[in-house]
């Protein structure tokens, strides 16, 4: 059976366009007007399915989810050259931190170099600090790193930026960072992602506890990392605490525990 978040529906499929995302961060809706699935941020390469009424379907190149954005959210397709690593940055007008700044960007961000001074990196939107980039060929190694930059940001269903970010959105983050092909949605993380752990495995950071609905990341052997809505952010809360809460709200006990591949 297909999944419709990762396969268009073929009767809604008249082009296969590359294009880039052209504004910080952008909800990916199902269909014009239809709830946020899922959001796509700056430089997000995408290919764009079919173009109508001010709106496009498309499908992105990183997790193959599909959805609609305004065709004012797009750019032709560029050449990455960075990724930004800091939860958040600007680009700024000058090479410097007092001139105006142009666009906020959030972790994840991709970027292309037109030239680099010793402190920034000039960009087609303007100029980075340096501090807060890497080249796109370099990777992280620890994704449990990655998702602590988060903690304090606020929860958002859907949501993958610096501005708000859920369970599912967290764990991809920090999986692409480290070169980890990781999808959307928390649910697709439990089928894709790692190999199972049996319940009398001791957890080790880096692990994934699921449940439905629901994914945290072990941040060391009694503490999660995790996006979610009892705290209404990002937040570390130790392991056997956790699961007693969910349990207690309703959501029943965990569902899968998955060891992601070594790094």
């Amino acid at each position: 059976m297909t999944d419709p978040r990762t396969t268009p529906d073929a009767s809604e499929v008249t082009m296969h366009e590359a294009a880039t995302i052209d504004v910080p961060v952008v909800d990916l809706t199902r269909g014009v007007g239809g709830p946020r699935d899922r959001q796509l941020l700056y430089g997000d390469a995408v290919t764009v399915l079919n173009r109508r009424d001010g709106h496009a379907l498309l499908q992105a190149t990183k997790d193959s989810y599909c959805g609609t954005v305004p065709e004012t959210a797009l750019a032709p397709a560029r050449d990455p050259t960075h990724l930004v690593t800091a939860l958040a940055s600007h680009a700024y007008d000058e090479a410097s931190f007092k001139s105006p700044d142009n666009l906020y960007l959030s972790f994840g961000s991709h970027l292309t170099a037109l030239s680099e001074t010793p402190t920034f990196v000039e960009t087609e939107i303007g100029f980075v600090p340096r501090q807060h980039v890497r080249p796109v060929d370099a990777s992280a190694t620890d994704p449990a790193a990655i998702a602590a930059l988060f903690v304090g940001t606020p929860y958002l269903w859907g949501g993958n930026s610096c501005r708000g970010i859920d369970c599912s959105g967290l764990v991809q983050a920090a999986c692409l960072a480290c070169n980890v092909p990781c999808p959307g949605d928390s649910d697709q993380q439990e089928v894709e992602l790692g190999i199972g752990l049996s319940e009398d495995t001791p957890l080790r950071r880096n692990d994934l506890v699921f449940w439905r609905g629901h994914v945290a990341l072990v941040f060391d052997d009694t503490t999660f990392v995790h996006a979610n809505a009892g705290h209404m952010a990002v937040v570390f809360e130790p392991i056997a605490e956790a699961i007693e809460r969910i349990e207690t709200q309703g959501d029943g006990r965990p569902t899968n525990r998955k060891r992601l591949p070594v790094l």
